[in-house]
């Protein structure tokens, strides 16, 4: 069942490189709260995860701070050494964005957000989504229908239905 308005986040752990080496983050006490946008991609430095996803949250990170967002976290079914890297390549990490890794996929899968591209290499991946969550609650929730897309979840569009 795929996750959607109103529904709390379900307990999860995702990785996140810190100053000494990985460390576990339980999204739900994360969450608990406070204000966060949530996206996730298919994969770091795929072509338009790079150059159209991330940037647009980078571009409106200041818009976001003024509605009260507290933090905007970046997800991707990747190790978090890629999603350091990444980060650091994209502005990310100096914009502010909190990258973060869901190394088995265990977050996606459980709020039904796994898909599969053989053509491209990519397996076990995240679609292509952003929400803003409250509390460990689900109240905006945009997904695109291709994953190679990045309009409903950059972050221009999800900062206008806020």
């Amino acid at each position: 069942m795929t996750i959607s308005k109103g529904d709390k986040l379900p307990d999860a752990t995702l990785l996140q490189l810190g100053a000494d080496g990985p460390q576990e983050v339980s999204l739900n006490a994360h969450t608990a709260g406070r204000k966060v946008v949530i996206f996730a991609v298919p994969g770091a430095y795929t072509p338009t995860c790079h150059s159209a996803h991330v940037p647009s949250f980078v571009r409106t990170k200041a818009q976001f701070d003024e509605k009260g967002v507290d933090e905007i976290i970046c997800i991707s079914v990747n190790d978090p050494f890629v999603m350091k890297s990444w980060g650091e390549a994209t502005g990310a990490t100096e914009a502010g964005l909190s990258m973060m890794s869901d190394p088995q996929s265990a977050f996606t899968k459980a709020i039904g957000m796994e898909f599969d591209a053989p053509p491209a290499g990519l397996y076990g991946r995240s679609k292509r989504y952003a929400m803003l969550v409250e509390d460990g609650t689900v109240t905006l929730l945009h997904a695109e229908e291709s994953p190679g897309t990045c309009e409903v979840t950059a972050g221009e569009s999800l900062l206008a239905a806020m």
